[in-house]
Parts: C-alpha cells; sequence; structure tokens
C-alpha cells in the first residue's frame, strides 16, 4: 500500500481489517458446508430453514439492542470482543457437534456474535476516521469481502485437494477465529461517557412512505429465505465428491460476483435512485429462484449462482441507504434500528415456511415461494411508493 494513503488509514481501521478479514476467512469456511454438514447429521429441510430464520433474527436484532447498549454505556470495545469471541466459542462447539439438534443449535447461536459487535466496530471505525469515515469503511469493507472470497476458496481447497472432513474444517475454521481476536487487543477505544438514549424501535412517529417501505421490507424478508437451499439444490446434480465440492465452488462464485458488484450497484443507486435498484434487486431474486424451481443443469447453476450474487448486491445496503433517505433527520438511527428488527423478526417465519414446504412438499416449491415473494414486494413497491420512482 502507498505510504501517503497508509498515513490517511487510523490505526484502529487498519487493526479492525484485519481482524474482519480473519474472521470472516474463518466463518465463510463453514459458509457453503453448512447445509451439507446438517444434513450429513441428518437434519431435514424444516430443520434447516430453521437454522436460516434465526441465524438472520438473532444477528438482526441484537445489532439493534447491543447498538443501543453500546451507546448508553459509552462501552465500544467490550463487545467487540464478546461478539468475535462468541462467534468463535460456537464454531469450534459446531465441529464438535455429532448430532443434527446439537448442530442446530451452535450453530445458530455463532449468529449472536455478529449482532453483538457489529454496531459497536462499525462506531469505533466511525469515530477514528471521522472526516473520511467513506474510506474507513471501504478500507474495512475491502478486507472483509477479501476475507469471504478466500474462506469459501479455502473450503474448497480443503475438500477436495487435502480430503479433509467437514467437521474439521469447521474446527479449523474456529482456530482462525481464534486469531482474529488478537488484534482487538490493540484497539484504541477509550471509553466514552454514557447518553442519555433511549431505544425507539416502533413505527408510529415514522414518515408515511418510510412505514410503507418498512412493510415492503418485511414482505421481501419472509420470502428471502437462507442461501442453504440454493445449495443443497445444487448438490442434487451432482455425484461422488463433486456433490460437495460443485457447491461449495458455485458458493465461490456468488460471493465473487456479489464482491465485485457491491460497490458498483451503490454507486448506480445514487445515480439512478435507490427505488429503481431495490425493484431491480426484488425482480432479480424472482427470476433467480424461478431458476431454481425449474433448470437443472451445471450452465443454469453456474448464472443462478451468478444472478444470486447479483441480487444481494442490489438489495442488502441499498434497503438500509433508502431507509436512511427516507427518515428524517433525527429519526435516521431509529429508522435503521427498526428495519433490522421487522426483517429480523420476519425471517424467522419465512425460514420455518420455506423448510417446511422443502421437505413436506418439493423443493421447487420452496423456490417458487420465494419468486412469489419477490414478486409481491417489487408489486408493493409500485403501488405504494412509484411516485418515489418516478422522482428519482
Amino acid at each position: 500500500m502507498d505510504n501517503k494513503v497508509r498515513a490517511r488509514i487510523s490505526p484502529n481501521v487498519v487493526l479492525l481489517s484485519i481482524v474482519s478479514f480473519l474472521n470472516d476467512l474463518s466463518s465463510e469456511m463453514i459458509m457453503p458446508i453448512l447445509p451439507m454438514f446438517l444434513e450429513s447429521l441428518g437434519a431435514r429441510g424444516e430443520a434447516i430453514g430453521l437454522v436460516g430464520g434465526i441465524r438472520d433474527s438473532l444477528s438482526n436484532l441484537l445489532q439493534v439492542l447491543c447498538g443501543y447498549w453500546s451507546d448508553k454505556t459509552g462501552k465500544r470495545k467490550v463487545f467487540v470482543y464478546a461478539g468475535y469471541a462468541v462467534s468463535t466459542v460456537f464454531k469450534l462447539l459446531l465441529a464438535l457437534s455429532r448430532t443434527w439438534p446439537i448442530a442446530v443449535v451452535f450453530s445458530s447461536l455463532e449468529r449472536t456474535g455478529k449482532g453483538l459487535r457489529t454496531a459497536a466496530r462499525d462506531a469505533i471505525i466511525a469515530e477514528s476516521m471521522s472526516d473520511q469515515r467513506g474510506r474507513a469503511f471501504g478500507f474495512h469493507r475491502a478486507f472483509d469481502t477479501l476475507g469471504a472470497v478466500l474462506g469459501a476458496a479455502g473450503a474448497f481447497v480443503l475438500f477436495w485437494f487435502l480430503g479433509i472432513a467437514f467437521w474439521k474444517i469447521i474446527l479449523i475454521a474456529g482456530v482462525i477465529g481464534l486469531a482474529a481476536l488478537a488484534p482487538i487487543r490493540f484497539v484504541s477505544s477509550p471509553e466514552g461517557r454514557p447518553q442519555n438514549v433511549t431505544l425507539k424501535l416502533g413505527i408510529a412517529g415514522l414518515p408515511g412512505p418510510l412505514k410503507a417501505f418498512l412493510v415492503i421490507a418485511s414482505v421481501f424478508a419472509c420470502g428471502n429465505f437462507s442461501y442453504m437451499f440454493f445449495v443443497l439444490r445444487s448438490q442434487d446434480l451432482f455425484t461422488g465428491r463433486l456433490r460437495e465440492a460443485a457447491p461449495i465452488l458455485l458458493y465461490v462464485l456468488f460471493n465473487v460476483i456479489y464482491s465485485a458488484l457491491a460497490a458498483p450497484l451503490g454507486s448506480i443507486s445514487d445515480r439512478i435512485g435507490k427505488p429503481k435498484v431495490l425493484v431491480f434487486g426484488y425482480l432479480l431474486f424472482s427470476v433467480t429462484t424461478l431458476g431454481f424451481a425449474f433448470l437443472h443443469s451445471l450452465a443454469a447453476y453456474i448464472v443462478l449462482f451468478a444472478l444470486y450474487g447479483a441480487f444481494n448486491a442490489a438489495v442488502d445496503a441499498t434497503q438500509r441507504a433508502y431507509v436512511a433517505d427516507l427518515a428524517y433527520g433525527s429519526l435516521k438511527a431509529t429508522a435503521l434500528g427498526t428495519l433490522q428488527t421487522v426483517t429480523g423478526l420476519a425471517a424467522l417465519p419465512g425460514g420455518i415456511l420455506a423448510g417446511y414446504l422443502w421437505e413436506q412438499v418439493s423443493p421447487q416449491v420452496t423456490f417458487l415461494y420465494g419468486t412469489s415473494m419477490g414478486l409481491l414486494a417489487a408489486m408493493l413497491f409500485g403501488l405504494f411508493l412509484a411516485p418515489r420512482i418516478k422522482n428519482k
């Protein structure tokens, strides 16, 4: 890195970027093999849907609560330590699981670490470079993304070339997660003064268009079920060791596309309007799930996993940015917290329903359910927020 660029990056940001790199390297070694690991222990569709729903719900709800608690107490670093430590502990316990109910519990609880640490970590980054926050978060995101791509690729190398069992890969990931704790010790985060803040999660005082969008985002969250169903669906195309290896590579493709398109689509949303990018994302999700319902070939899955990455790049950050746009200045934090809460609550029943349809009806119907919810979200957007689309 150029010395001038390094001089502009706070040591705190560098350290937390290294932490995120190691943690994402660890987490993304587990993500592509998690559904297959759970399935190998006897977990069925309902259990996998439950895991996906709980992981998303816990993470979203804890981000709101722990962000409030961090502001209330003036403490940051303790939440960062606790978050990464909790994730690591449950990764290690997951590796040692030998029955699927225990694995479901540990896999779900592993996600609580993200909820504990995210708000406080982001606050440290923002406070460390208050006049260059875009650069700070961009620097952090680059390390985060690199870790995600290398982690998924690492899982493939360990499985395909070294023949390492899934539980041992998860154990290795847990050890890497332990290494992520070390740089946190050197993060400088002096305790701030406790803030007189209140936890506001209601929508009563929010603007009308924002209320409408929160409903739409919740509808979409119900249908945006776990990535694990996409991995399991692709598994059926292959036999032998490729049955496990090929879905890992497809997950790597998803990660690469997601990482490559996140920043460009964010810039596009600033130019043409976030509503247009969001509707595009919802429709792209519908096209992707429709493809998973009816197409069953290697070429199709390569395209579909790429589309799945593009959809995530279009929707994930754009939803948060759009909520910030719709909220009044003093209500931005409340609005973003409410978005996390309502979508987190919606993810749990959505995941359970997806798993039930997968197991009791057919995988095809699960994906058609996703298709219908994506279309419904896009239609609701057009009905209730169309004027804003036209005005952007």
